[in-house]
């Protein structure tokens, strides 16, 4: 007796020892987000093989309004711009955060999520009751869990009626010893029969073994989520649960395998491992089990989508209250493009500018080095923060719903033998076959034609850049090609320039944008600046006279 009331009360002390790490560490885990709220991760690595999975395997982007391409996301450092902006807590809420960066959605799923993101602005306690439930899904495990959405769907193999047999035969075999028992000689065989098919199948139920274990718990989150009250006002159906609540317990049975981690519960599992092997219920269960998964694919896929929206709305809620400059953008349906104090929001010190378009595109010239670049990739950036998350970094930004397409980086393709020159022209076929839509576009454009002589590429370049200025679509190009300017001054394109200044031997940028074309040079005076000989200099300066 004496030795059951010791254990009976080293068991409670175990559990109030236990109960008391618990607190402890959730209320470190609060304390940390409270502090942490509207900070840049620390995080330096992003796996973005696993982090852009559901983007990539995703069969309903035929339904958005428009998406990045590979292309594009390179030429307009999009992983930069996620790795600066991620702000999520679970690992299913990065994914979505990808995907949301690169999906354009229709404008009315927009403005739906900006109200769930004004949500969070609004409630900081709701947002850090969210928070710490989905700090559960923190681990990198939970990547896996897009697997059950997209992954490749393990088929039933055609012995399963095979393994039914078996089962019937040891079931009768076992009944059938209670009248006469030497027929147990029998189970051997049988037993030997079944631990075949039974670790056979292990490889397919290791394939989903971390997935399961995910959607186990991003179940007991999305349950915890739900039951607030304005999360379950904002979302209104919120079924989904219940009906992948019907699979829990063939969840919890595929999955028990991955939580035996200490000797005690392996002692358990090897117990309940001869069970399942004698009776093949593990085997029976798991295609039972890809059936409800098949069934309840759709729930499933609403599940990881509410918890990767609230994640996503959070995070955006979280950016939003940096100390850096924001807005909401306006969009309109005119051929106009305004945005004030527009700044690249991940370079130090970044040079606010302001641009104005009004049923016209932009040609900026400049000097080497001035910031051209930059500053065309600024505008395409902030216009999908814009159209994704809701925000600019500017004081204010008006323009259309634009589809985006880019030519920027431009590389030869040795696998297929392409040039340079050969890479442009099909890049910008794409984007020639994109102005035909009726939606607008903004096509952004840096050094067209680089890879050709100077009369042809500035031929073609104009050709092109009247072509695509036509609708409501703006283009924003820029070039050293001064002849340009003159060529589309007149065709609809308003011209803008970036300039330097020397002092004390060294070139000095303001990185301001400015009006007009440019009327200065600056490359032969970068060779003078680094050491160039004089005799160099000299010819080049004489050469560039007589041209």
């Amino acid at each position: 007796m004496n030795y059951i009331l010791g254990l009976f009360g080293l068991l409670i002390i175990i559990f109030l020892i236990h109960n008391y790490q618990k607190k402890k560490k959730a209320k470190k885990l609060k304390k940390w987000l409270v502090a942490n709220w509207g900070k840049e991760k620390t995080t330096r690595y992003f796996n973005f093989y696993v982090i852009g999975k559901y983007f990539t395997n995703n069969q309903h982007k035929k339904e958005a309004y428009h998406i990045i391409s590979d292309k594009n996301s390179i030429d307009l450092d999009i992983d930069a711009v996620f790795k600066f902006i991620d702000r999520t807590t679970s690992k299913i809420g990065q994914q979505y955060l990808y995907y949301k960066l690169r999906t354009i959605e229709h404008l009315d799923k927009l403005l739906d999520f900006s109200q769930l993101t004004q949500l969070f602005e609004k409630d900081k306690s709701l947002s850090l009751y969210c928070q710490f439930e989905l700090a559960k899904l923190s681990h990198n495990d939970v990547y896996y869990f897009e697997e059950l959405i997209n992954g490749k769907q393990v088929e039933k193999p055609k012995e399963l009626y095979v393994v039914k047999g078996l089962t019937i035969a040891i079931i009768s075999l076992i009944i059938g010893a209670f009248f006469y028992f030497p027929i147990v000689i029998f189970l051997i065989p049988l037993f030997a029969a079944n631990m075949f098919f039974h670790y056979k199948n292990k490889g397919n139920i290791n394939y989903y073994l971390d997935a399961v274990k995910q959607l186990s718990k991003s179940l007991k989150v999305g349950k915890k989520l739900a039951s607030h009250t304005k999360i379950k006002n904002y979302f209104g159906d919120v079924s989904f649960l219940k009906k992948i609540q019907s699979i829990q317990l063939k969840i919890d049975f595929i999955g028990f395998e991955k939580m035996v981690n200490d000797e005690f519960l392996f002692i358990f599992w090897f117990l309940i491992e001869i069970f399942k092997i004698i009776f093949n219920i593990e085997y029976l269960v798991f295609y039972s089990f890809i059936d409800s998964i098949v069934k309840e694919k759709n729930s499933i896929e609403k599940l990881y989508v509410f918890i990767g929206k609230i994640d996503v709305a959070i995070s955006t809620a979280s950016l939003k209250s940096s100390e850096k400059k924001v807005c909401t953008p306006q969009f309109t349906e005119e051929k106009t493009m305004i945005a004030s104090e527009v700044y690249h929001p991940f370079i130090k010190n970044c040079v606010p500018n302001n641009l104005e378009l009004i049923n016209n595109s932009m040609l900026l010239t400049g000097s080497n080095m001035s910031g051209k670049t930059t500053f065309i990739r600024t505008i395409a950036i902030n216009s999908i923060l814009a159209q994704t998350l809701h925000f600019c970094y500017a004081k204010n930004y008006t323009a259309p719903y634009f589809k985006i397409y880019s030519s920027i980086r431009i590389t030869d393709n040795l696998l297929e033998s392409t040039s340079y020159y050969l890479e442009e022209v099909l890049t910008v076929k794409k984007l020639i076959e994109a102005s035909e839509n009726s939606a607008p576009c903004l096509f952004v454009l840096d050094e067209i034609f680089k890879g050709t002589n100077t009369i042809e590429r500035v031929s073609g370049g104009k050709a092109i850049l009247k072509y695509l200025n036509k609708k409501n679509h703006i283009v924003l190009v820029s070039t050293h090609d001064i002849e340009l300017t003159e060529l589309l001054a007149k065709k609809q394109y308003n011209l803008f320039h970036f300039s330097e200044q020397i002092e004390n031997e060294a070139l000095i940028f303001d990185h301001k944008l400015k009006k007009g074309k440019l009327t200065t040079r600056n490359a032969i005076k970068i060779l003078g600046l680094y050491g160039y000989p004089n005799e160099v200099i000299a010819n080049a300066l004489k050469t560039q006279k007589k041209i």
